[in-house]
């Protein structure tokens, strides 16, 4: 009988966030996401010290998933920021970087957590509600009728990537393939709702980025041995086609603890082509072009069906079986009996295609709402990087469609709504002190705390030791480069906002970001003028970056309100 040990007791921890290691701690996960925050981002290499992929990064997505945390309040904050990624591919690392600052900003106030999580969700709702209205100033509306905000919100997104070692040439080139990829993916005829179709990014590595192209309908990668047997279909219809997802080679499903009763004499591995064949007969008959299976087409039934002309293509994987039903109208058959007319679809063409040394079947649908995005990158380290950005491109872009606005980005919606809630705060404190439960003095103090973190999260922008300037007539950002002289003429030294909206030639006037200043209302509508002529605007999109406002508030109260940590040791 084994040794029974006693049960230890569990680590009970008081008030967490009193504790110097557990700040470190957090200042050390804020240090990591600053660091990658912007298109001057640090990257971040990630391994395993025992061996493994190396991942190099500056992407939430991909860091946060292979950051190994273990303390429960970093737990909470990783998982939040997580969620949030899968839910909207964008705007990771603005979330945890501003959960970190609301967190680090009230540490010092003295306050009580319930003071400021109450005053906390009323800011939140202040912005919120500002950034939903029409009077907003740092909100523009997307107008599908022209493409020029759609590629400016893709440029902004490949832009803010350095991992994807893109020129300004090849961020252009991709911008236009991941609207035109996300363009083929709208139906062209809609009844109520649109239900959008798919993107496939194909790797084409260790090619040039400027080849990369987007395709309507689906390439599958084949051998050049497999072209060569491929006989040319002329036919002026379209291509009747099977797909399979059940096994043609042969073999017998899992069993599980059953048994499988053979009569005396019989072959089984006979039993089993004779099977198959009378399936290639029936496909023969009903006139079927193509065949495609998810796993292994047996190389006997191979030969049958390339004898009628009929041409059969395996080894299709699972990830492209929902696409394939789709381009094709086929219903994926599963299994070797008899098959029903309805299972089979067809496709307007069939083609082979070689990019770079690879050989491609191109599946030309009828009625595309499938489109291969072939994307090629120098190596394999800035393909994977250049991968997760177009879908997260791609994501956002379908985001846009449910709601068609974007907001300024390069730092400017930040220091906008700072501006916005010092003024409503100072002028109409009494809107949120109504409620009771807090004086005007700590409704101060820990605005001033949240704005702060919006603030510090724009200085997070620039990592080369530069200044950030704010103007007091909208509120926007402007970078200053480092050992600028102390006095100058600011109109001179800056050129354009963070967000690239207005230039310094305006009659503005600026103060340092972290400066004190008198709370002013920031110019509340966007001149339309500047905004139809600005043709490299940086823009976020708008549903990402609300939704990452309002995680990371919540979690950083969640945090705020933690009283205490209870670990189980055994």
């Amino acid at each position: 009988m084994s040794r029974l040990e006693a049960k230890k007791p569990s680590l009970c921890k008081s008030e967490p966030l009193t504790s110097e290691r557990v700040r470190a701690t957090l200042s050390v996960l804020k240090g990591i996401v600053t660091s990658c925050y912007g298109p001057s981002g640090r990257l971040k290499q990630l391994h395993n010290g025992l061996g493994g992929s190396v991942c190099t990064t500056s992407q939430s997505s991909a860091l946060i998933a292979n950051l190994s945390v273990t303390h429960p309040i970093l737990k909470i904050l990783t998982a939040s920021v997580q969620n949030h990624v899968s839910c909207f591919s964008d705007c990771g690392l603005f979330t945890a970087i501003l959960c970190c600052n609301l967190i680090e900003s009230v540490q010092t106030l003295g306050l009580t957590p319930t003071t400021v999580i109450k005053l906390n969700k009323h800011l939140l709702s202040l912005c919120t509600s500002y950034l939903k209205s029409e009077v907003c100033g740092c909100r523009i509306p997307v107008d599908f009728s022209s493409t020029q905000i759609l590629l400016c919100l893709i440029r902004s997104i490949l832009t803010s990537k350095p991992a994807c070692m893109l020129t300004k040439k090849e961020i252009d080139h991709i911008s236009t393939l991941i609207l035109r990829a996300f363009l083929l993916t709208i139906p062209e005829y809609t009844k109520d709702h649109i239900i959008l179709g798919k993107s496939i990014i194909v790797p084409l590595k260790g090619q040039r980025v400027i080849d990369s192209t987007v395709l309507p309908g689906i390439l599958i990668e084949m051998s050049e041995v497999q072209m060569m047997k491929i006989l040319p279909i002329k036919k002026s219809d379209p291509l009747k086609v099977a797909l399979f997802r059940a096994s043609l080679c042969g073999d017998l499903s899992d069993t599980g603890n059953g048994t499988v009763v053979v009569n005396d004499g019989l072959s089984l591995e006979n039993a089993v082509l004779d099977q198959l064949l009378s399936l290639g007969r029936q496909l023969v008959s009903d006139h079927v072009d193509l065949v495609m299976c998810q796993k292994v087409i047996h190389p006997s039934l191979k030969q049958f069906l390339g004898m009628h002309r009929v041409i059969a293509i395996d080894r299709v994987g699972v990830a492209l079986m929902e696409p394939l039903s789709k381009v094709t109208g086929t219903q994926p058959i599963g299994s070797l009996s008899s098959i029903s007319p309805s299972s089979y679809g067809s496709v307007k063409d069939l083609c082979t295609t070689k990019f770079g040394f690879k050989w491609f079947f191109h599946l030309i649908p009828n009625e595309a709402t499938v489109c291969s995005l072939l994307l090629c990158n120098r190596n394999d380290t800035a393909w994977d990087e250049l991968k997760l950005t177009c879908q997260t491109a791609l994501h956002v872009l379908q985001l846009t469609i449910k709601e068609p606005c974007v907001l300024l980005g390069g730092g400017c919606t930040e220091t906008h709504l700072a501006a916005y809630i010092r003024h409503k705060t100072f002028n109409e404190p009494e809107s949120i002190l109504k409620d009771g439960g807090c004086t005007q003095t700590e409704l101060q103090l820990i605005s001033e705390a949240f704005c702060s973190a919006l603030e510090s999260l724009t200085g997070s922008l620039e990592h080369d030791g530069g200044e950030i300037l704010t103007d007091l007539k909208y509120g926007h950002c402007w970078s200053v480069q480092a050992d600028s002289p102390s006095v100058v003429n600011w109109p001179d030294l800056l050129s354009r906002c963070g967000c690239g909206l207005h230039n310094s030639q305006e009659e503005l006037s600026w103060s340092f970001l972290r400066s004190a200043r008198h709370p002013f209302a920031p110019q509340p509508c966007l001149p339309h003028e500047a905004t139809g002529s600005a043709n490299t605007l940086t823009v976020d999109c708008f549903t990402a970056k609300l939704s990452g406002l309002q995680v990371a508030v919540e979690t950083a109260n969640m945090i705020l309100d933690l009283s205490y940590v209870i670990e189980d040791k055994n």
